[in-house]
């Protein structure tokens, strides 16, 4: 009887462990696939402010992420934006305002910002900096940085171009005053073996951008590669050289559809992906993780998300996540 009882209690005890895990995996799969939470935690607010400009899909995949996580998370999620870092700033202080439970912004020009991080501080708020700002985000007392490391993605381009035998590239800045773009240019010209020039553009014109890059082009028939510094550029590049009468490359940072298309005909010769749905998507599970069990990834030391270089190889399998609006 004894070794009957012991031998049922087994196969019981193995049915709960092998079965019950699985069955609540399930569920949260279940949950989650239908847009519910999978967890049982406070109903928190997030609040996200980038410094994105109108209808860039850039942010758009950062933003879907986030909306995709917070979901997952129970949060309540709050979405704004603005291309001036003062009217940034003034967004951060109505969530300071609205007492959220979390902050996540993203620090392109981080002068401007430091007071209102330091008023989040002041208010007992988290906060997650995404994308743009590492090096100042643990002085303004963020608890991490997700993203890439700007001048290391840099460096990834100037190695990729002297492999592809490149002699002369043209780094095309479409935002003055952004520190990550600066440094991503600083990056490709200390590995380029070849010349590195840069082009100030005014991003929020693409036909000014469209003719000061054909211009160039057309006075300096040497360049054999332009480096746009986002994906919305590499088409207004491409149509820029194609005026010029030029055989440039067209390379770029970040990825979205028309770029993957792009990698997969020829158009563009390769991209730098930072996997900004990761960013968005991991910026609020990590605020989450801190609000429900005090955790804080990698140490509190910058989360890397890229850079990924990606080449017509990669593009027709991305290109299928890129049209959902995940990468």
């Amino acid at each position: 009887m004894g070794a009957v009882l012991v031998a049922v209690l087994g196969v019981s005890l193995a049915g709960c462990s092998s079965t019950g895990g699985k069955r609540a995996e399930d569920a949260r799969k279940a949950a989650t696939a239908q847009g519910k939470a999978a967890v049982n935690t406070p109903k928190w607010t997030f609040g996200m402010v980038t410094h994105s400009g109108d209808g860039d899909t850039f942010w758009d995949i950062v933003q879907e992420g986030a909306e995709q996580a917070a979901r997952k998370d129970n949060i309540n999620f709050l979405y704004s934006h603005n291309a001036e870092a003062q009217q940034q700033a003034q967004l951060v202080d109505s969530y300071i305002d609205k007492k959220v439970d979390g902050i996540i912004v993203s620090l392109a020009k981080p002068a401007a910002m430091k007071g209102a991080l330091a008023r989040a501080e002041k208010a007992g708020i988290p906060v997650i900096t995404v994308n743009s700002g590492s090096a100042e985000s643990k002085a303004f007392g963020a608890l991490t940085h997700i993203g890439q490391d700007e001048t290391i993605a840099g460096e990834a381009v100037g190695e990729e171009l002297n492999k592809r035998g490149k002699k002369k590239a043209l780094c095309i800045l479409h935002e003055q005053g952004n520190v990550g773009h600066e440094q991503r240019c600083e990056g490709a010209d200390k590995t380029f073996d070849g010349k590195m020039q840069n082009l100030y553009v005014t991003g929020t014109n693409m036909p000014d951008v469209q003719s000061s890059i054909e211009a160039r082009l057309q006075s300096d028939k040497s360049i054999d590669s332009v480096v746009t510094l986002g994906a919305p550029f590499a088409d207004t590049a491409v149509k820029a050289a194609d005026s010029a009468g030029s055989d440039a490359e067209i390379d770029t940072f970040d990825l979205n559809e028309k770029v993957a298309a792009g990698l997969k005909d020829g158009t563009l010769g390769f991209a730098v992906d930072q996997q900004p749905y990761l960013q968005g998507y991991e910026a609020v599970d990590l605020l989450w993780l801190y609000k429900y069990n005090a955790d804080v990834l990698g140490g509190g030391k910058p989360v890397l998300t890229g850079p990924q270089i990606i080449t017509k190889d990669q593009a027709a399998k991305l290109e299928e996540y890129a049209k959902r609006g995940t990468r």
